[in-house]
């Protein structure tokens, strides 16, 4: 149980997901380091279909990638990702050659 706000919740409060690290790599992947502390690959290729993400198929563009207050963002800012969605979807590097 925890409180917040006045409000007491039931299980354990999660904590916040940031962005401490980030590097493009080949393919439209990104390398991440959570506030966790943990590293993850993150295959972004899937959402360049989507609208909003559609000027990252630029490569010049998406490796323009960098962290903005704990959030990974491109083009000045204009494009973001939530970090808790990249922590959710990426895949652990523990163990990779």
């Amino acid at each position: 149980m925890y409180i917040a706000d006045g409000i007491a919740y039931a299980g354990e409060k999660e904590p916040v997901i940031k962005i401490s690290g980030v590097r493009p790599m080949e393919d439209y992947k990104l390398w991440l380091r959570f506030s966790t502390g943990e590293a993850k690959i993150f295959d972004f290729k899937p959402l360049l279909e989507k609208p909003a993400f559609a000027l990252l198929a630029d490569k010049a563009v998406f490796n323009g990638v960098y962290i903005d207050y704990g959030v990974t963002v491109w083009n000045d800012g204009d494009i973001d990702i939530s970090p808790k969605f990249l922590y959710d979807h990426a895949v652990s590097t523990e163990g990779a050659a």
